[in-house]
């Protein structure tokens, strides 16, 4: 028909890792994220979930995500290299009120880079979730640490996080889908052979997020 148009729409599938030990909230985060509720009675997951969520990143551009819920008991890291394989993002979660789980998410870490990576060779992006931070007992130290923490271990960034509050979940998931948005067109610019990128604005940029976290200097 004369005057008519066709909008052609782009449809992005990422698979999505969320990993950390036992007990830091991971399966919370994903009901809160996909499902916009929360359980007191949600129990540990046991092997791999799944869950799907679909984002309308621009007028133009669907966003799937795969979230894979990856059970923090020890047997289970044993198996994450299958687990892993395909996946392009990831959030590593500890509990803010146990020290012990950012040790482990420093591990998790280590165990991501080393089975799963971009095909330019790079790491997936990871942002650190500090999940809990609604509840008394929360580590300043730790929290203030967090910066140095992500630089060392190759964070994107962090954010203190609320599964049974509703803090920065959303602002977590759109800025890991930005950086995933940046590798996925391929605007890393590498200059002299050094370990330094710049990006290019994504689609989406123009909405506002209130962030509490740490971004690397782009």
């Amino acid at each position: 028909m004369a005057g008519s148009s066709v909008t052609l729409c782009t449809d992005k599938l990422f698979k999505v890792l969320v990993i950390g030990d036992l007990g830091v909230g991971k399966s919370s985060i994903i009901l809160r994220y996909v499902n916009k509720r929360f359980d007191e009675g949600y129990k540990s997951s046991i092997g791999v979930d799944f869950a799907l969520k679909t984002i309308e990143w621009d007028r133009n551009t669907l966003v799937r995500l795969q979230l894979w819920d990856i059970a923090g008991q020890e047997r289970f890291k044993k198996m994450s290299r299958v687990y892993y394989k395909g996946a392009f993002g990831a959030l590593v979660t500890f509990d803010v009120t146990k020290s012990s789980t950012l040790e482990a998410a420093s591990e998790w870490k280590q165990d991501l880079d080393s089975k799963v990576c971009l095909d330019s060779g790079r790491p997936i992006p990871a942002i650190l979730l500090a999940n809990k931070c609604d509840v008394e007992g929360r580590d300043a130290d730790v929290v203030s640490s967090l910066d140095d923490f992500c630089k060392e271990n190759g964070f994107m960034g962090w954010f203190e996080t609320s599964a049974k509050e509703n803090i920065n979940i959303d602002e977590a998931g759109a800025f890991l889908v930005k950086q995933m948005m940046i590798c996925d067109a391929g605007l890393y610019i590498e200059k002299d052979n050094k370990d330094e990128i710049k990006v290019s604005q994504p689609p989406g940029e123009s909405q506002s997020q209130t962030l509490c976290c740490w971004r690397p200097q782009l």
